[in-house]
């Protein structure tokens, strides 16, 4: 499932593709930043590589800016919802692509579909002085609940919603819509 924003378009990563991202093995149509990935994410990218089952939603995903299609970031859920509905995620872009309202609109695109794929709260940290991501995460409806050391946590209760029929679903959020790999 690709997920189609105004500025920002979120990719699942397959673990094929995250063995690619990891070697840099690029090819026509990856269309990676030259600073993509970053060091933080090549961790994840190795073990999602590894991995032999991998949830088609609560996923790794490239972040392409819509304007030309580079990718110049990344998103991911840490998992599936635990037993309660939560999910917890992670995100950033290269430098160059920051500012510009994509982690935003990447963070919204990605709640909106683990909303319609059933988690009720979604999770983050981020370094204390990262007031960057904050916003980020405030601007997504996210509240500060707890700060220890040089982190600040956020939580935010997902509205209940669920896809229709073939699992596709259009979402309300910064006029975002989520489609198919075919683009249907």
């Amino acid at each position: 499932m690709i997920l189609h924003g105004a500025l920002a378009t979120l990719e699942p990563i397959t673990p094929e593709l995250a063995a690619r991202v990891v070697a840099r093995d690029e090819r026509p149509g990856d269309d990676w930043h030259a600073e993509y990935p970053f060091a933080a994410e090549l961790d994840p990218l190795r073990s999602l590589a590894t991995a032999s089952e991998v949830d088609p939603d609560f996923t790794m995903y490239l972040v392409r800016r819509t304007s030309d299609g580079l990718a110049v970031g990344g998103f991911g859920f840490f998992g599936p919802p635990d037993a309660s509905g939560t999910v917890e995620f992670g995100y950033g872009l290269v430098p160059s692509a920051r500012g510009a309202g994509l982690a935003t609109e990447a963070v919204g695109l990605a709640l909106d579909r683990a909303a319609v794929c059933g988690a009720r709260v979604a999770v983050a940290d981020t370094d204390v002085t990262n007031t960057a991501s904050q916003r980020v995460l405030e601007s997504n409806g996210l509240a500060e609940v707890d700060r220890r050391r040089s982190l600040v946590f956020y939580r935010r209760d997902l509205p209940t919603r669920r896809a229709h029929g073939d699992q596709r679903a259009a979402s309300d959020h910064h006029g975002a819509r989520a489609t198919d790999p075919a683009g249907r």
